[in-house]
């Protein structure tokens, strides 16, 4: 099955991003990245703690290993440059996701352990403003450079939905339209029914 991911960010949110994760996952969402960059380790736990509440085991961790450690997380996500730093943190989760932008990085995070990467970004989007996509031939050629699930970022939404999953991509991540969308389980449904 296509994974639908959510990608967080509180200041798109128009409402309260513990009770949108709860929503969200009521409407089958995959799984939920809390990628909240602006927040010191202290206030990022705080918020992981009211998202963990809403969201459970759907809810991966971002950046922060010491915060896993203290809520008895076992899910991951970092970038491939803290990995290559900090490789031992491989043992310390049972699930581990890398952002990548290139082939050649996926094969690095696949190398270190990660269980699945996010490759992007894939189409324009606000997050790289002025920046263009790198296309769908990007993301085939990560997915065939690995073994493990890539996850397609950047710029996705219902009109490009259905190509992503046509390159052999595992899922898509998604921030800004499930972050401001009025009604988010049915959003998430609406996404489905688009998927080939």
């Amino acid at each position: 099955m296509f994974d639908l991911v959510c990608v967080t960010h509180r200041g798109l949110c128009a409402d309260d991003l513990p009770r949108r994760v709860g929503e969200l996952c009521r409407g089958g969402i995959s799984r939920i990245i809390l990628r909240e960059k602006d927040l010191s380790e202290a206030e990022y736990e705080a918020l992981a703690r009211q998202v963990l509440d809403a969201g459970g085991d759907k809810v991966v961790l971002h950046h922060f290993p010491q915060v896993c450690q203290r809520l008895g997380v076992s899910r991951l996500h970092l970038s491939l440059g803290e990995l290559e730093a900090y490789p031992a943190l491989r043992a310390q989760v049972k699930l581990l996701g890398v952002s990548i932008h290139a082939p050649e990085e996926a094969i690095r995070a696949q190398a270190l352990g990660a269980d699945y990467v996010t490759a992007g970004h894939v189409f324009a989007t606000d997050c790289k403003k002025g920046l263009p996509g790198r296309g769908l031939d990007f993301l085939r050629a990560v997915c065939s450079a690995v073994d493990i699930p890539v996850y397609a970022i950047g710029g996705i939404g219902p009109d490009n939905l259905a190509d992503v999953a046509r390159t052999g991509a595992a899922g898509a991540c998604l921030m800004s339209g499930l972050m401001t969308c009025p009604h988010p389980a049915q959003t998430v449904r609406e996404l489905r029914e688009r998927l080939p």
